[in-house]
């Protein structure tokens, strides 16, 4: 797992896991990356920590989650996803289409090698 030096309020968000010494940690890189990108859109104005805290809050609780919490990350994702969606920044197709061409991308790639969308064999 890896850490992150953000001083966000997000990093305080409640479940997101943390180091003993209280850093937020991340399963994969892509979480980290996700994470990322939500603090920048929060601290760049896109979304209040309210509305964050709702989207986010909503997905965690969406039926079908993991009870163990090992989809969090995943929750992030989709509750970024919809905030982009409802400020008119990206439409659900877009970001659906760019989610199937990463999945493509990834089963595409040999083991060990970088994940780029260039290896979706359909772009």
């Amino acid at each position: 797992m890896s850490t992150c030096d953000v001083p966000s309020g997000l990093a305080q968000s409640a479940g997101l896991p943390k180091s003993p010494q209280g850093d937020p940690v991340f399963p994969e890189p892509w979480a980290a990356e996700a994470f990322a990108m939500a603090v920048h859109l929060h601290e760049k104005g896109l979304f209040t920590w309210g509305e964050w805290a709702e989207a986010l809050s909503a997905e965690v609780r969406r039926q079908g989650r993991a009870e163990d919490g090992s989809d969090y990350f995943d929750c992030w994702v989709a509750a970024l996803s919809g905030l982009l969606v409802k400020k008119g920044v990206a439409d659900a197709g877009t970001i659906l289409a760019l989610q199937q061409s990463w999945q493509r991308a990834a089963e595409a790639t040999p083991h060990g090698k970088p994940i780029e969308l260039a290896n979706d064999p359909l772009r």
